[in-house]
Formats: C-alpha cells, sequence, structure tokens
C-alpha cells in the first residue's frame, strides 16, 4: 500500500487499470475504487481490499472477491467529486498503527482480546471477518492499541 494523490477519473482508472467501480465504505469514511472488470479479466485477487469491504459492509461478506489494485478515498463531496482519505482511516491503513481483535460473547457485555498477536490494522481485519464466519456465536471487532 502507497499513498499517491490523484486528480481526475482517469488518474483513478490509470491506477486500476481500466474502467472504475466505486464501492462505499460508510463506517470506515471511505469509498474504494476498483476496475470493474476485475474479475471478468481475471486480475490478481486482492484479499486486502476483499476483507477490508467485508468487514465494514457485512451484507457484502462472501458474495465477491475483489481483483486488481483498488484506490482507497474519502467520501464523495456535494457535487460527487472524491474527498482525501480521512486522516484516522489513512493512518491506519499506511501508518504503524498496531491493531488487536476483541471478542465478545453474544450474552456477554465484556470485550477481551483474542488469542492473537496484535498486528497491523489490515492483517487484524482480515482475522475479524475470517472469525465471523467461523465463530458467529461471538461479535469481534478491531481495535487500535496505544
Amino acid at each position: 500500500m502507497r499513498s499517491i494523490e490523484l486528480w481526475e477519473v482517469e488518474d483513478y482508472q490509470k491506477v486500476v487499470g481500466g474502467w472504475i467501480e466505486a464501492l462505499d465504505i460508510p463506517d470506515f469514511g471511505c469509498t474504494m475504487y476498483l476496475n470493474e472488470e476485475g474479475l471478468i479479466r481475471r486480475l490478481p485477487y486482492n484479499r486486502r481490499a476483499t476483507y477490508l469491504w467485508w468487514y465494514h459492509v457485512p451484507h457484502a461478506r462472501g458474495r465477491a472477491r475483489l481483483a486488481g489494485d483498488t484506490v482507497l478515498v474519502g467520501p464523495p463531496d456535494r457535487d460527487g467529486r472524491s474527498t482525501n482519505i480521512p486522516t484516522a482511516a489513512h493512518d491506519l491503513m499506511l501508518g504503524a498503527a498496531v491493531c488487536q481483535v476483541e471478542l465478545q460473547r453474544l450474552n456477554s457485555d465484556q470485550w477481551r482480546a483474542a488469542p492473537i498477536d496484535p498486528q497491523t490494522c489490515i492483517e487484524a481485519i482480515v482475522g475479524a471477518t475470517l472469525g465471523m464466519e467461523y465463530a458467529p456465536e461471538r461479535s469481534l471487532r478491531v481495535v487500535t492499541l496505544p
């Protein structure tokens, strides 16, 4: 992952290698752009983008895999133009943030650390999302460690 500046639709198209499709991730405050023909063109599976999407948009979980390079930006403004990625999201994705997966049993108010070592945010998101599939009796979340 890297941070770049993009100004025009053509810049986004160049990064993803074709026509762009937008996937909103509202609770993360971001929109992800990807090649709309990524699966048809058999672009490489993008595990990080897929799990980021599945974690934040649960109804998408397991329905589709994302393929090819993606661009993560802020939500669209009133005119439909992309905005800068929020600082918090940028720091989680590109910074040195260390995250932990926490578990909560369905009949409990208490959260506890999962038996997984702290890791990068994206790897914690992958782990939490997989855990949601295999342990539906628990709630999982990713938290940033101090």
